[in-house]
């Protein structure tokens, strides 16, 4: 199997031609496609899948393994990775800001909507140290954390918090369209 890689603003990017080529092909044709990412998921492999089934993939097929076999799993299976070293959808840095795996998709597949790029800034705030971080990311990384700890398994976890990104990215709409805002936090 030949791989072509290439290497851009430190990330190592690799697929096969033929991966390349299914993956647009599938994007184009609304076909699922796999992702894979590290398991024991926290806040950013749990917003990664949320922005990618809600804005790129509905059908998406996420799957969670060993920090150290998730990129032979890409390879193996064809799948996405994301949010682990080596990756294309990954943290990064711009202009000094670091940015986060839900940027970098965000990015990657531009999106543009208006309160997915507001709301990617609480879930910014909850996965790095930044520091103008939204006062509702505090409450999104103890929930993440929470959750982490009471679900069975990676899939278990994104069934119960994908629910609460709906909420905070209503609350975001909310807030940008209609000025609602926190009534008992600065």
């Amino acid at each position: 199997m030949i791989f072509h890689i290439l290497v851009e603003h430190g990330q190592v990017i690799f697929k096969t031609a033929r991966e390349r080529i299914n993956t647009e092909r599938k994007m184009d044709e609304g076909l699922e496609m796999k992702w894979v990412t590290r398991e024991k998921a926290k806040v950013d492999r749990i917003a990664c899948p949320w922005v990618i089934s809600r804005f790129v993939d509905k059908e998406a097929e996420f799957l969670f393994v060993p920090a150290d076999k998730v990129l032979e799993t890409a390879q193996k299976t064809g799948a996405i990775p994301f949010d682990t070293p080596g990756a294309e959808l990954m943290h990064y840095e711009q202009d000094g800001k670091e940015f986060v795996s839900f940027d970098a998709v965000i990015r990657k597949y531009g999106l543009k909507d208006p309160t997915l790029l507001e709301f990617a800034k609480i879930v910014r705030g909850a996965d790095a140290n930044i520091p103008d971080a939204p006062a509702e990311s505090p409450g999104l990384e103890a929930a993440a954390l929470g959750f982490r700890e009471i679900c069975k398994d990676d899939h278990e976890n994104m069934k119960l918090q994908f629910p609460l990104y709906d909420a905070l990215y209503q609350y975001t709409k909310d807030r940008l369209d209609r000025g609602l805002h926190l009534e008992h936090s600065r």
